[in-house]
This record gives C-alpha cells, structure tokens and sequence, in this order.
C-alpha cells in the first residue's frame, strides 16, 4: 500500500536525507521518497502500519502533517534535522 503525506517544514535535501533515514528505519515501511518541491513524503508499507507512528516521528523530528500545530518548538527541531541531514548525506 502506498502513502503520500503533505508535511511542513520541508526546506532541503538535508531534510529530505533525515527524513528517509528515520521512516526507512521503522518496519514494514519501504520506497520512501521526499519531494521538496511539493512539501510531500511517500513510502509503501503493509496495511497493518499504524499511520499514527510515522506522523508522530514525522512531528518529532520537526515536520509535522499539513494541518497540524507547527509552533516554533517544532521549526526549530526541523532545522537541527536538516542540518543532521545534511553532514550525513
């Protein structure tokens, strides 16, 4: 089955690299691809994959779903991930 979820704080590839390494590191979750352009996260996954697991590491590492709270807290987390992102692509 496969998923597309429209996220925030999406600004480059060092995000994008964190972001694929994280999702692609919990199970039952492959193919994962992040488009920059559209602010979108894809990934394939068994029926049985709890969504709630990846939108809440999605917010955990500062890039919270379109629609959810995005407070600074959470803007700030999306730029250490980026900058993760980026010293280990």
């Amino acid at each position: 089955m496969k998923t597309t979820l429209k996220i925030q704080n999406l600004k480059c590839g060092g995000c994008a690299h964190t972001i694929k390494t994280k999702l692609e590191a919990l199970n039952d979750i492959e193919n994962v691809t992040v488009n920059t352009d559209t602010d979108e996260v894809s990934f394939n996954h068994l029926e049985s994959l709890e969504l709630d697991q990846v939108t809440s590491l999605l917010s955990k590492l500062g890039y919270p779903i379109q629609g959810e709270s995005n407070p600074i807290a959470k803007k700030a987390k999306s730029f250490v991930s980026c900058a993760v992102g980026r010293m280990n692509s």
